[in-house]
């Protein structure tokens, strides 16, 4: 399998280097496009306070109404 060129020629400490620079920066490429790709818009927020603002006000009309 041919590598980079040049590559074979480094010490393995570089090697180790140059590849934990590059997981790491696929890592940090790949959290920052699922950030981006969630964080686009929180439906599932809104959804969640719409349904709680219709809990308190039908709670608070419950609450108003008179007991028999």
């Amino acid at each position: 399998m041919a590598g980079f060129p040049g590559y074979s020629a480094l010490a393995p400490k570089t090697k180790n280097l140059v590849m934990a620079g590059g997981l790491t920066g696929f890592v940090f490429g790949v959290y920052y496009y699922t950030m981006r790709a969630v964080g686009g818009s929180d439906e599932l927020q809104v959804a969640i306070d719409k349904f709680e603002d219709a809990k308190r006000s039908s709670e608070a009309e419950a609450s108003l109404a008179p007991k028999q």
